[in-house]
């Protein structure tokens, strides 16, 4: 099929290796992997912070272009989650409310796009260390996806996965590690210590905001755990 590879901003800014190692995953299964650079943004950092009329102005331009997409495929539990999620909340009442259940319906976040919609678990990767998995907030608790990145990692050779003991956030949260700094960090911090409770060498996670807090905070800490996106230890040959 045709998919169209949304880029959340944090990958695109920040974290290209995920976004690449999306696009070489799906062109290796057979897919045709579009993305779109006029989507700049999902429109979720206001629409979060309860500036709805300025979400819309963002999502609406991105919804048109996403109106002909055979398959959404977004690598970020939060972004996935506003598309899918919030887009018919936000448009409602509106002339794109049926597109935007319309485009809701075909939207999936990566991993679960590749175990539900592609029935695939096996990508021959590779990966010989001790890694811990973080669930995003959105992605656990809005799209309720848990199984998919662990049915996903269990095929990987050479890893080994140490469940943390809390499924707690990692406190970043976007505009609330802003308004909140030390709420923020304080909420980070219990997610790293977690982490180092497992032994890990990596914290893996779906969502790069996510592992760029956390990574912030480990670097602060003097850390040796490294974080790293699920799709680029999927793509480890």
């Amino acid at each position: 099929m045709t998919v169209t590879l949304f880029i959340p901003c944090f990958i695109d800014a920040l974290f290209p290796r995920a976004g690449i190692s999306m696009v070489e995953i799906l062109e290796r299964l057979g897919h045709t992997v579009v993305c779109p650079e006029e989507i700049a943004c999902c429109g979720q950092p206001p629409f979060n912070s309860g500036y709805w009329d300025e979400a819309r102005a963002i999502a609406a331009p991105a919804l048109e272009k996403l109106r002909d997409a055979e398959a959404v495929v977004i690598g970020s539990g939060s972004c996935g989650a506003m598309i899918k999620n919030f887009y018919p909340e936000l448009f409602k009442a509106t002339r794109q409310a049926e597109l935007a259940s319309q485009v809701a319906a075909r939207t999936w976040e990566f991993s679960d796009f590749l175990v539900a919609r592609l029935g695939v678990t096996d990508l021959g990767a590779k990966f010989p260390h001790k890694a811990t998995f973080h669930d995003g907030c959105h992605g656990l608790r809005e799209l309720g996806i848990k199984s998919a990145p662990r049915a996903l990692l269990a095929r990987v050779r050479g890893l080994e996965l140490v469940e943390m003991k809390e499924e707690s956030c990692c406190g970043f949260g976007g505009t609330f590690s802003a308004k909140f700094p030390m709420i923020s960090t304080a909420m980070g911090e219990v997610k790293c210590a977690a982490a180092a409770e497992t032994g890990a060498e990596y914290i893996v996670s779906g969502d790069s905001s996510c592992l760029m807090h956390i990574q912030g905070l480990l670097s602060r800490q003097g850390s040796p755990i490294k974080t790293i996106h699920l799709a680029e230890v999927l793509n480890q040959r």
